[in-house]
């Protein structure tokens, strides 16, 4: 059982940027994992933002690619968001997600384990 818990979202104005964070805990090392963010607008299907496999290869949806940047620190057990040159359509709930899947794939199916959520709010 894999729990995930996202910290840092809050509200910035257009072109600010903020890091979100996602603890993971529960992971066993060796074992292939896919790990991600994915955001929810209000009336709008969840979408992918970026994922990482276990190799750290990134994608990111065309959206958010040269503003959004994912990382991870294994000795923290955190994954990251950093988010630069915000927009309000950026506003979303943003998700921490994994998958013990082979291939990474945006595909909200996939996803076995999902964190509770952090909002992220963007004025203009």
């Amino acid at each position: 059982q894999v729990q995930l818990v996202e910290s840092g979202g809050g509200s910035v104005q257009a072109g600010g940027s903020l890091r979100l964070s996602c603890g993971v805990f529960g992971y066993t090392y060796g074992s292939n994992y896919c790990i991600g963010w994915f955001r929810q607008a209000p009336g709008m299907e969840r979408d992918r933002v970026a994922i990482m496999n276990m190799d750290g290869i990134a994608t990111y949806a065309d959206a958010v690619k040269g503003r959004f940047t994912i990382s991870r620190e294994n000795a923290k057990n955190t994954l990251y968001l950093q988010m630069n040159s915000l927009k309000p359509e950026d506003t979303a709930m943003y998700y921490c997600a994994w998958s013990w899947k082979w291939t990474c794939s945006s595909r909200i199916a996939d996803y076995n384990y999902w964190g509770q959520g952090t909002q992220v709010t963007v004025s203009s």
